[in-house]
């Protein structure tokens, strides 16, 4: 038996954190169901907390809107050096309406804060990220 049963409203909000969270998968990815693949294959339960709680839970918040979070987002990246996740972030933030030059300029921005080699890496990542998207469908130059 379960120590800490959740209750029929606890689950129904975890199912609608879940719902939202695909929702905002599925705008920064194009494929909320690809992705869930991806992130089932290496953890079922590190889907469960970037569906439900990540996304869910974070993104969903109502104050600040997707492309800022998605600007922000590839800010941290950026200085942390996570070049896998900021490529996937770049799309997204396309996807959330952010334009290649406002991306640039965050990642350019945050070579007084994380340092020129972060910097260098991020923009290597963008003009990786644009080159793909301009391949896949050339009038989004």
């Amino acid at each position: 038996m379960d120590e800490h049963p959740i209750s029929e409203a606890t689950q129904a909000e975890i199912e609608l954190r879940k719902e939202r969270g695909r929702a905002i998968m599925e705008q920064l990815t194009g494929s909320a169901e690809e992705m869930t693949k991806l992130l089932t294959a290496l953890s079922p339960d590190y889907v469960d907390w970037v569906t439900e709680f990540a996304l869910g839970r974070v993104w969903s918040r109502p104050e600040l809107d997707l492309k800022t979070r998605s600007l922000c987002t590839i800010s941290a990246l950026t200085v942390l050096g996570r070049i896998n996740n900021l490529k996937i972030h770049i799309r997204g933030a396309i996807g959330n309406g952010a334009t290649r030059e406002e991306i640039v300029e965050v990642i350019l921005h945050m070579t007084i804060y994380g340092g020129f080699p972060d910097a260098w890496d991020g923009l290597a990542a963008a003009k990786e990220v644009f080159a793909e998207l301009d391949a896949f469908n050339p009038s989004e130059k």
